[in-house]
């Protein structure tokens, strides 16, 4: 069954259960993890990715949906404050937005969620097993990353990117949709719901900008396969996909 024929309920419930699981996330890092040793982390990932991706950086037809993904799910930045207009807007969003973009909000929550998940058990990690204080080695990293263990939850955030991206592709292409959103630009402001209009927003604008996204995912998507894969099987340089 496609997103769009999966009944609304289905979706509203995967979104419930997807916010529950942040807000647990939020209490975990709010009791274990100081500021900065959680933006020391965060930090050294974002310039990783921006190495790794820096042709699809320069690229001003891709530039903007990288910097999606890296400011809007996953980056240097502090999700609170969208993270409670999600919350106090959910009543709405499941009961307005369309099937298609509101599959499309679930899976950018999950990868959001897992993505820091994640983090919080490899912060965990280096703090217990590697002693971090204030920097973190590339030698460190991938010793704590592989301590982690978590391979196939690896393989599923990679994965989301994918999904996602494929929904964005879709959604944008609809101009019922588009503008929609634009309309609700205002009325979402005035409600308090600035952040979480400006997440959707920004999505839909970078991959409506994109236009065609399979070389863009297949490209992000495989250089991320192919550094978990080195990553595991100790490859002398995993990060750098210039070495082979």
């Amino acid at each position: 069954m496609s997103k769009e024929k999966q009944p609304r309920k289905d979706h509203a419930e995967n979104l419930r259960f997807q916010l529950e699981r942040n807000q647990q996330l939020q209490r975990r890092w709010e009791s274990e993890f100081d500021q900065a040793s959680q933006w020391l982390l965060r930090n050294w990932q974002t310039a990783r990715l921006r190495q790794t991706h820096a042709d699809l950086l320069q690229n001003p037809r891709y530039c903007p949906a990288v910097e999606f993904f890296l400011h809007e799910l996953y980056g240097d930045r502090d999700f609170s404050r969208r993270d409670h207009d999600i919350e106090r807007a959910y009543p709405i969003i499941v009961r307005t937005m369309p099937a298609g973009a509101l599959h499309s909000v679930v899976m950018a929550i999950e990868l959001n969620v897992l993505s820091h998940e994640l983090d919080a058990d490899l912060l965990r990690v280096l703090i217990d097993e590697f002693a971090i204080t204030d920097q973190i080695s590339e030698d460190t990293y991938l010793r704590a990353y592989r301590h982690c263990d978590n391979y196939e939850q690896r393989l599923r955030q990679i994965n989301l990117i994918g999904i996602l991206g494929q929904d964005l592709e879709l959604i944008v292409a609809k101009p019922l949709i588009y503008t929609a959103l634009r309309v609700a630009k205002g009325p979402a402001h005035l409600a308090g719901f600035g952040q979480l209009q400006q997440f959707i927003e920004t999505g839909f604008n970078a991959f409506r900008k994109m236009g065609k996204a399979d070389t863009f995912l297949e490209a992000i998507t495989q250089r991320e396969l192919k550094i978990l894969e080195r990553i595991y099987n100790q490859h002398p340089h995993p990060l750098d996909l210039t070495k082979d």
